[in-house]
C-alpha cells in the first residue's frame, strides 16, 4: 500500500514531470514556425490545386 505521503511525492513529480514535457514543446513549437509556417504555407495550396486539378 502506499501511503498518503508517497502518493503526493508521486503525483507532484509527474506535475512536473508534465510540465517539463509542455513547456519543452511549447519552446520547440516557438522556434520552428519562424522557418516551417512558410513552408507549411506554400506546401499546403499546392497540395490542394493538385488534388483539384
Amino acid at each position: 500500500m502506499i501511503s498518503n505521503s508517497e502518493m503526493i511525492r508521486i503525483r507532484r513529480q509527474m506535475q512536473r514531470r508534465i510540465r517539463d514535457v509542455v513547456a519543452e514543446r511549447r519552446r520547440a513549437r516557438l522556434m520552428e514556425p519562424s522557418t516551417e509556417q512558410g513552408g507549411q504555407a506554400d506546401t499546403r495550396p499546392t497540395a490542394d490545386t493538385s488534388a483539384t486539378v
